[in-house]
């Protein structure tokens, strides 16, 4: 569902600065407030409560490609001591790629994102990690907090593409993403995969 700026200003200043921890996921699905606006005021994150606070704080990656303009917002979880891959992201199952409000993806003019042609607009991106192979899920939904990802979620799928994992140099921490060579890369742990992006 797709609202004006005014709506989300007004459901904030009503509704406060509530929450904001990964815990308090459901109450936060309604009060969304756009922010960081950039050069096209299409581009802007959306926030569900307060940033304040929150252990896996919002990040925003903003990008160039061939004809466009975009930006990446990504809650950003750190490792802190425990095993990421294959435990707290398990293999096989559906994962919002980072923590809190799904990861959005704006983008000003058309583009591919791992060969999925896309319209101008913006896009949530879920991904299915495996030891070997990634799968990439693109959405029309992306004004939600990140989870559940469930049957109504994914009926929203407008592609998806797989990709390999490869290992980092060094032991990232906390979860980010970077353009590289054509690509955003993910990198968290000891694993990083790239999503080409191009015209």
């Amino acid at each position: 569902m797709k609202r004006s700026s005014a709506w989300y200003l007004a459901v904030f200043l009503v509704l406060g600065c509530g929450g904001g921890s990964e815990t308090g996921e459901a109450e936060m699905a309604e009060t969304a407030e756009p922010m960081a606006e950039m050069a096209d005021p299409g581009l802007a994150c959306v926030v569900m409560g307060d940033v304040e606070g929150r252990q896996s704080p919002l990040q925003e990656l903003s990008f160039s490609y061939d004809g466009g303009e975009g930006l990446l917002c990504y809650g950003a979880p750190s490792a802190r001591e425990r095993v990421v891959m294959g435990e707290l992201v398990p293999y096989g199952e559906v994962w919002r790629l980072g923590a809190n409000e799904a990861t959005a993806l704006h983008l000003s003019a058309p583009a591919t994102v791992g060969g999925v042609a896309l319209g101008a607009g913006s896009y949530s991106l879920y991904a299915t990690p495996g030891e070997t192979e990634w799968e990439f899920h693109v959405n029309s939904e992306y004004d939600r907090w990140g989870i559940p990802i469930d049957a109504v979620v994914q009926s929203t799928e407008v592609g998806s593409f797989a990709a390999t994992p490869s290992a980092t140099a060094e032991m990232v921490e906390t979860m980010t993403f970077e353009q590289v060579d054509g690509a955003l890369r993910f990198s968290w742990e000891n694993t990083q995969v790239d999503i080409p992006l191009g015209m």
